[in-house]
């Protein structure tokens, strides 16, 4: 049996397998984290415009695109809600695979399932094999896949190809073949957050759209190369120098990466994290204000480095990407959310001076380290001529540091609230809460009302 096969069977054990009861609540709570992410999302650049110039009126059996209600086929809802997702940068992350899984599986299994009216179970169930494949192909492809691609583009694709075959009900040779051709349509380079542009959130998109339509491809009988993973001129060749394909089966139905998930603590690039924390602690230790701060050096991993040195950002995206403005921002308003990136924050003369001060360089140990751990060392120099310095060897919201349940309520709340209201949001925090004992159509019963909360809000179409 070749290595495709293989996961293929796995994802079809995963139609009945008997679950721990953790393994259930962390995939409600990914799935929670998905809704928060992709609804504080839904109304920022590109979504607008994306909405504006890809519903086309799909029979309200399909999928519901959010956040406006609309109704939409189930390529083109995956695709919408998968950007939505990605966008305002709170998607969960797989940090031994440098890959946010949520955003592309969640979206391709909600549009599938809203389609076929599966159980809130059956969803959850979908979710959990997506997460467990994507995670161990992305940490298979390793560090030297991360050089150029974009692992959310790329890999998140086995994620939602897993999620939709499964809730098709897919045998082992249609799913292995869902998953072949998604492999050979997975793409996304990293130059499109290294630049200021809108492509990123595209990434996610097409992952789920990919993961979509091969699965529905291979429920008709359409084939791939089942070798395309491991084969001489297969992704590892292309797109790793190194992939280990060992890493792509190892524990799979025994051990659970989606119990291990990261859920950002700040709404933006997940390599500022260390360093935004690690500044926060020695600010709140010393008893310190952004103005006794005279300088900010940060040691820490290449990637971190070479991604988010960006000392004069202009646009939301490139301040997310900036390590100078978000930790500029952290310092003056203790906090990297949403309102970080609104026009009127990111010209803040305060944080705008701050920026020059802060200086970014590689520690070779923490490199070494780098995915599977994210630190920084932070060094404040004050103006009274203190050094000040905190290693911070993990992220808030990672595995070994994570948000708790409430803290991720609060969260979902916080970015779904301006969005769909109170009640609303409470009512939908609720139903996902029990997931795993209600269909998906009575978990999403709120969604009806979205369309009548657009009108009234003005949301854009």
């Amino acid at each position: 049996m070749i290595l495709i096969e293989k996961i293929a069977d796995y994802i079809v054990q995963e139609q009945t397998r008997q679950f721990a009861p953790s393994t259930f609540h962390h995939a409600k709570r990914a799935v929670i984290d998905w809704f928060a992410a992709m609804y504080s999302g839904s109304v920022q650049d590109p979504n607008p415009m994306l909405r504006a110039a890809l519903i086309d009126g799909g029979d309200p059996r399909h999928a519901i695109v959010f956040p406006t209600g609309d109704h939409s086929t189930i390529k083109t809802a995956a695709f919408l809600n998968g950007a939505s997702a990605h966008t305002s940068e709170f998607d969960d992350i797989f940090r031994d695979g440098g890959l946010h899984p949520g955003c592309a599986t969640i979206a391709a299994a909600l549009a599938v399932g809203q389609k076929h009216d599966v159980s809130g179970e059956a969803l959850l169930r979908s979710v959990i094999a997506g997460y467990e494949v994507s995670s161990r192909i992305s940490a298979a492809m390793g560090r030297d896949h991360y050089r150029y691609w974009h692992t959310t583009a790329t890999i998140a694709t086995f994620g939602a190809a897993a999620a939709a075959c499964l809730l098709l009900g897919l045998n082992r040779n249609q799913t292995a073949h869902a998953l072949a051709t998604s492999a050979t349509l997975a793409a996304g380079l990293q130059q499109a957050f290294r630049s200021d542009g809108m492509s990123k959130p595209l990434h996610a998109a097409h992952a789920a759209e990919t993961g979509v339509m091969a699965a529905m491809a291979a429920s008709k009988g359409v084939t791939g190369a089942l070798d395309v993973l491991e084969g001489p001129a297969g992704m590892g060749a292309a797109m790793s120098g190194n992939a280990d394909w060992n890493k792509a089966t190892s524990g799979l139905g025994e051990i659970y990466n989606i119990e291990a998930i990261t859920f950002k603590n700040h709404g933006c690039c997940g390599h500022t994290f260390a360093a935004i924390d690690g500044l926060l602690f020695i600010m709140q230790d010393a008893q310190i204000t952004a103005g006794d701060i005279a300088k900010i050096a940060i040691a820490t991993y290449g990637p971190a480095v070479s991604i988010t040195d960006r000392v004069d950002p202009k646009t939301p995206q490139e301040c997310k990407f900036s390590m100078q403005y978000v930790l500029a921002h952290a310092a003056h308003y203790g906090s990297v959310r949403i309102e970080a990136f609104e026009a009127e924050r990111m010209r803040d003369p305060a944080i705008r001076a701050m920026l020059g001060l802060i200086g970014l360089g590689i520690d070779s140990t923490i490199d070494a380290e780098f995915p599977s751990r994210r630190a920084a060392r932070v060094t404040v120099t004050t103006k009274d001529g203190r050094q000040l310095t905190h290693y911070q060897p993990t992220r808030k919201g990672d595995p070994d540091l994570p948000l708790s349940d409430d803290e991720l309520g609060a969260k979902f709340i916080e970015l779904t609230n301006p969005i769909l209201g109170s009640v609303l949001t409470n009512s939908l925090l609720q139903n996902l809460w029990k997931l795993d004992d209600i269909s998906l159509a009575n978990a999403l019963g709120f969604a009806v009302a979205t369309g009548n909360l657009a009108a009234s809000q003005d949301l854009p179409n």
